[in-house]
């Protein structure tokens, strides 16, 4: 009686670990759990078109973020559309497959919630380069500062100086970056906005 409680016990274990791990999944392509495996294709194409690291290959910096995030984005993708994901899905619901116009509204809510979970993440990085900004500008006013007020001591105003002088050099990388990502969030919300017209259109 006791193994069988056990074994019950782990058999849950797994199972929700199971429903929790394809929810995060889902949460990376910004779709709910009712999602199809069609809602799940479109979501991931519109959204990897958005966050393949080719579109950011002029900028290193950022070409390596967008590396790391569309590892995260495929990992999630083929966890959805394996074999596993697949029974997981297949066992929390049955419905019929939707057709038509229905099919079609759907189709563009996946794309919508692909928008949507590219958006997030380009905004994380914006985030975390408005971070950056603001300590290469302490950078160089705390540089400056102690420059000035030591500029008899020369080993320390060198040094002040030199930092400085690094924190313009990533003030100017850092604008430039969140430029960058300000281009693409624009665009993005310009393809939201034809999607949405889509949607009422129907």
């Amino acid at each position: 009686m006791l193994a069988c409680l056990l074994l019950r016990g782990i058999w849950r274990e797994a199972w929700e670990e199971v429903i929790m791990n394809r929810i995060e999944a889902l949460n990376v392509l910004g779709l709910d759990s009712d999602a199809t495996e069609k809602d799940i294709k479109v979501a991931y194409r519109e959204c990897a078109q958005i966050l393949h690291p080719d579109r950011f290959a002029s900028n290193a910096k950022l070409q390596d973020r967008a590396t790391e995030q569309f590892k995260r984005l495929q990992d999630a993708y083929e966890y959805l559309t394996g074999d596993k994901a697949r029974r997981t899905s297949a066992s929390g619901s049955r419905s019929s497959a939707p057709s038509g116009a229905k099919a079609s509204y759907r189709a563009v809510e996946a794309r919508l919630a692909g928008l949507a979970a590219a958006k997030a993440q380009l905004t994380a990085q914006c985030d975390a380069l408005s971070d950056e900004r603001r300590n290469a500008i302490i950078m160089i006013v705390g540089g400056a500062i102690v420059a000035l007020a030591a500029r008899r001591i020369v080993i320390l105003a060198g040094v002040a100086s030199a930092l400085a002088v690094y924190g313009i050099v990533s003030l100017v990388g850092t604008m430039q970056n969140i430029g960058t990502i300000d281009e693409h969030l624009k665009d993005m919300e310009m393809q939201r906005r034809r999607l949405e017209e889509e949607l009422e259109e129907e």
